[in-house]
């Protein structure tokens, strides 16, 4: 790549990470590529779609992310661990709208995106099973129920704006009292890795994706 193109990239990615930050992914093309100071043409050269561009953006945090879930692995208490984890991710979340939204969706057409999701899907599943070995997490619990908890604390963080750094812990409290063993009642059956899948897939909308 030449230098006076990746100066572009660079400053297409940091205006997108700073944009989505404040704003959340919804922010168009054209407000990036002013905000980077280069043409629309040439950040769709580079970044053909906003799915890809969001991906691209928040490729590190995903790889934090995954990192996180290994991380988790190491602690010789695993329900510690596995609570760490939770809070982790939620102040991932809280500290930038635009990862919280990205978090909660899917990009199976960036490969290194998705190959942290699958890592972090993995681990965290290998740390399920070990909490649940010692006696600490509800054998109900499923690891389709990370995104669900996901998906809950964006929907907090978005709707209480300004007090969101107190109502999002309280939300995670609750939720993690509600995963330590033995739980309270049965639980509906989670839905599928599959379904779970399809459903992020859903929130990247094609509409969207050249806005």
């Amino acid at each position: 790549m030449r230098a006076d193109a990746e100066r572009n990239r660079l400053k297409i990615i940091e205006a997108a990470q700073s944009l989505f930050a404040e704003r959340g992914i919804d922010v168009t093309m054209d407000e990036i590529a002013r905000a980077a100071g280069v043409g629309v043409a040439t950040l769709y050269r580079r970044y053909p779609t906003r799915t890809e561009l969001v991906a691209y953006a928040f490729e590190n945090k995903m790889w934090q992310f995954a990192t996180g879930a290994r991380k988790a692995l190491d602690d010789p208490d695993p329900w510690h661990g596995f609570c760490a984890y939770i809070i982790s991710l939620s102040t991932m979340q809280s500290n930038d709208r635009g990862f919280s939204d990205a978090l909660t969706m899917a990009f199976p057409t960036v490969k290194r995106f998705e190959a942290a999701r699958i890592q972090a899907f993995e681990d965290f599943s290998t740390l399920i099973k070990r909490a649940k070995a010692c006696g600490a997490l509800r054998e109900d619990f499923a690891p389709e129920d990370l995104p669900i908890l996901l998906m809950a604390n964006a929907g907090v963080l978005a709707a209480t704006g300004d007090v969101a750094p107190r109502s999002a812990p309280r939300l995670i409290a609750y939720l993690l009292q509600a995963f330590a063993a033995p739980g309270g009642g049965r639980l509906p059956p989670p839905p599928s890795n599959r379904q779970m899948f399809r459903a992020v897939v859903r929130l990247t909308s094609p509409e969207d994706e050249s806005a």
